[in-house]
């Protein structure tokens, strides 16, 4: 009896031996290499045809990523942005104006492991008009685009003039706005002039913005046509950033100034340039800004004269709103022709294209 047991102990030992050699031979089965491999990329151009190789002119490219064991992609996308996405299908809209050429670089990821290819892709982009005030209908400024800021002399750059909502220094006339500075004692200052904003109405990010003005005449005239961003509220200035297009003072004819504000570029030290403008003030001229996220170009009568380098150091790459005033006086306009009695600010449209 004894015997027997021993056999039935000798053979169900064998048998775990044997478990436990195959089950270690299963686990050192080598691991499948899991870099990933096989990388394509497809870019179409929405609207590219024969006629249209470049697309539709809406900047926009839809995008599909694969490659055997990713788990996710980085897309360099030739214009300074990179997007890092796991769902390889994604739609990307470029904004820079024209017929564009982007080197693209796209890289598939698996725990560390990547594979990389590139590609070019040429876009066309064409302006599609998203605002714009056109001035067409006699009487106040259209209140559904604009508001009046109503404020004392010195409330900013120590300017002299009391901001009205009055007819008389803000209105709509024959096609055009008319923002009127009139020597006047008026609440607790001299002047009086409008100043209208699209805040909490109309902003954007990026863009073009195309103004037609003609400008009013006197040392100590300060108008302009500018922007400032929209989270100045929470961040203040020059934080929030400013973009002024059209701006001029009177005490310098006929010359033109763009600059851009920002943290340590800001008050006297803007990065800044400047065109001379024959007969502002006795013809309308056309003043442009092409907002992107690498550049914002500015034009007059397009003429470009001042290129600014973008990127996400600075404050502008978020929305903006438009501002259109007549300051007197102040910090830069400085002192006012002592026989000044008025002069106006005339916008026959403002336009902003995408």
């Amino acid at each position: 009896m004894k015997k027997y047991f021993s056999k039935i102990n000798l053979i169900i030992v064998l048998n775990c031996f044997l478990f436990i050699s195959c089950s270690g031979s299963n686990s050192e089965e080598p691991i499948v290499d899991q870099k990933p491999a096989n990388l394509k990329v497809t870019a179409t151009i929405v609207g590219a045809n024969d006629q249209n190789p470049n697309g539709d002119g809406s900047g926009m490219v839809n995008f599909n990523l694969t490659a055997t064991n990713a788990t996710s992609y980085k897309i360099v996308l030739g214009n300074g942005e990179t997007k890092e996405i796991t769902n390889g299908s994604f739609s990307y809209t470029y904004t820079a104006s024209g017929t564009t050429t982007y080197t693209l670089y796209v890289s598939a990821y698996n725990a560390g492991k990547f594979v990389s290819k590139s590609l070019s892709i040429t876009v066309l982009v064409e302006p599609k008009l998203i605002w714009s005030d056109e001035f067409n209908t006699d009487g106040a400024p259209d209140a559904s685009k604009w508001t009046f800021q109503i404020w004392d002399p010195e409330r900013v750059n120590n300017e002299l003039q009391s901001y009205t909502n009055r007819s008389e220094n803000a209105i709509v006339q024959g096609g055009v706005l008319k923002i009127k500075a009139i020597r006047e004692k008026y609440g607790k200052g001299d002047f009086t002039s409008g100043r209208l904003e699209s805040n909490g109405k109309f902003d954007f990010t990026y863009g073009k913005v195309v103004i037609r003005a003609k400008l009013p005449t006197g040392v100590g005239t300060w108008p302009a046509v500018w922007m400032l961003g929209s989270n100045i509220g929470s961040v203040g200035w020059p934080a929030c950033g400013e973009i002024d297009i059209l701006e001029s003072v009177g005490k310098e004819l006929n010359v033109n100034h763009s600059s851009l504000h920002s943290p340590g570029r800001s008050g006297a030290t803007p990065d800044t340039g400047t065109i001379k403008v024959p007969n502002d003030n006795t013809e309308f001229h056309v003043y442009t800004a092409d907002w992107t996220a690498s550049y914002i170009k500015f034009y007059v009568d397009d003429k470009l004269f001042y290129t600014f380098a973008n990127s996400d150091k600075f404050p502008f790459n978020k929305n903006f709103y438009l501002i259109v005033n007549l300051a007197m006086g102040g910090i830069w306009g400085g002192p006012v022709d002592p026989g000044f009695t008025s002069s106006t600010l005339e916008v026959d449209y403002i336009r902003v294209y995408n």
